[in-house]
């Protein structure tokens, strides 16, 4: 099976992260948190009622509105959330090695339409 996730505009950087991390742990956190909440919003509206049970590959297409983040920003921090909250909405059992044995990334230019595609595919 195969299942693809749109998450709507962007979500923040590693380096606006580890900004926020310096700043205030708590500022850090929260952070992680409202990404995480965006990410949740879109799992419930393209997901629900999914369970995953196998292991997956995970592929990522990363559209931007224009290229002046850097790719490895842009998918780090964003990988783990998106991985945090697929496993806190039960989609995924864990996001460790048994679970999700690989992904990809690509990476897109669209200004009036930025967003983050998940294709999540069982193994």
């Amino acid at each position: 099976m195969e299942y693809l996730l749109t998450i709507p505009g962007t979500l923040n950087n590693l380096n606006d992260y580890i900004a926020a991390e310096r700043t205030n742990r708590h500022k850090g956190a929260k952070m992680k948190a409202d990404n995480g909440t965006i990410v949740a919003v879109a799992i419930r509206q393209y997901m629900r009622g999914v369970r995953i049970e196998k292991p997956v590959f995970m592929e990522y297409t990363w559209v931007e509105p224009s290229r002046r983040r850097d790719k490895d920003n842009i998918s780090s921090f964003g990988r783990k959330v998106i991985q945090d909250a697929l496993v806190s909405t039960g989609v995924l059992k864990d996001d460790g090695w048994k679970y999700v044995v690989g992904f990809s990334d690509s990476f897109d230019v669209d200004k009036e339409n930025p967003r983050i595609e998940v294709l999540i595919r069982e193994i």
